[in-house]
C-alpha cells in the first residue's frame, strides 16, 4: 500500500484567464487550477522545476498528494490532467482533484513482476507482457503503489497469469469486468523457427512420392505426348 502522503507546494495564483497563466509562464511557473470538494475552484502556481521533476519520477496522475497553499487549508489532491506543449512536450498547465479518503477513483496502477529467478517456464520460455500497468477503481485513501504478479506460478511454456490470479488491495477493482491476461510464458523465437522448419519438413515428407520423383525424364514424355 501507499506509504505516507507526499506533500504539493503551490502558490495560490493572482487573476485568471489566459492572460494570468501566460503572466505566470514567464516568471518560471506552471499555472494550474485546484477543483472538486465543497469549495469554489482555486487557481495556483507551481515552479515550473519542481513540476517537471516532479513528472519525470513517474506516477504524478496517480499519486495522492497532500496540497499546501499558504492562507487555505491543507486538502488531498490527484492530478487529473497535465497539459503539455505539442513541440517541446513540456508541461503548460495542469488540473488538481479534492478529493476525501473515501472517494472512489479511477487510477492506473503499474504491474510489478516478483519471483522471476522461481519461475520454471523462464528457463526455456520468455516473459510476455500483455499490461504493465492496470486501471482499478480504489479509495483514495489507499491508492496502492504497484500491483504485485507472482511469475512462480507459471511452470510452462504457453502458461498465463490473468487478473483473477492476482491478490488486489482491499477495495480495488478493475474497471474491466472479465478475465483478462496480464502476461504469458513464450517460446524464444529461436524454437519457433525451429518448430517452423521441423513443420516444413513434416509437409515435404507428405507430398506423394510421384510428385517428389518426378525429373528430367517425365517431363520429356510429357513433351513427347504433345507431338
Amino acid at each position: 500500500m501507499a506509504g505516507e502522503i507526499p506533500d504539493l507546494h503551490a502558490q495560490e495564483r493572482t487573476g485568471t484567464g489566459k492572460g494570468a497563466a501566460r503572466a505566470a509562464r514567464r516568471d518560471g511557473m506552471v499555472p494550474g487550477i485546484v477543483f472538486g470538494g465543497d469549495n469554489d475552484p482555486l487557481p495556483v502556481n507551481i515552479p515550473f522545476n519542481v513540476l517537471l521533476k516532479r513528472l519525470k519520477q513517474g506516477r504524478f496522475k496517480s499519486t495522492l498528494f497532500n496540497l499546501k497553499v499558504d492562507g487555505h487549508d491543507d486538502v488531498r489532491v490527484i492530478c487529473r490532467d497535465v497539459q503539455r506543449d505539442v513541440v517541446k512536450d513540456l508541461p503548460t498547465h495542469f488540473d488538481l482533484m479534492r478529493l476525501r479518503r473515501t472517494t472512489k477513483i479511477n487510477l492506473f496502477i503499474p504491474v510489478e513482476f516478483i519471483n522471476e529467478d522461481k519461475c520454471e517456464a523462464l528457463t526455456t520460455g520468455v516473459l510476455t507482457v500483455i499490461r504493465n500497468e492496470i486501471e482499478l477503481v480504489v479509495t483514495a485513501g489507499d491508492i496502492p503503489e504497484s500491483i504485485t504478479v507472482d511469475l512462480s506460478l507459471m511452470e510452462h511454456i504457453g502458461d498465463t497469469i490473468t487478473i483473477s490470479q492476482v491478490e488486489l488491495p482491499e477495495g480495488a477493482k478493475p474497471t474491466i469486468d472479465r478475465d483478462f491476461v496480464i502476461c504469458n510464458i513464450a517460446a524464444p523465437s529461436a524454437l519457433k523457427s525451429d518448430a517452423d522448419e521441423e513443420d516444413e519438413d513434416v509437409a515435404a515428407d507428405e507430398v506423394p512420392a510421384t510428385e517428389q520423383e518426378a525429373g528430367p525424364d517425365s517431363v520429356e514424355e510429357a513433351e513427347g505426348g504433345e507431338d
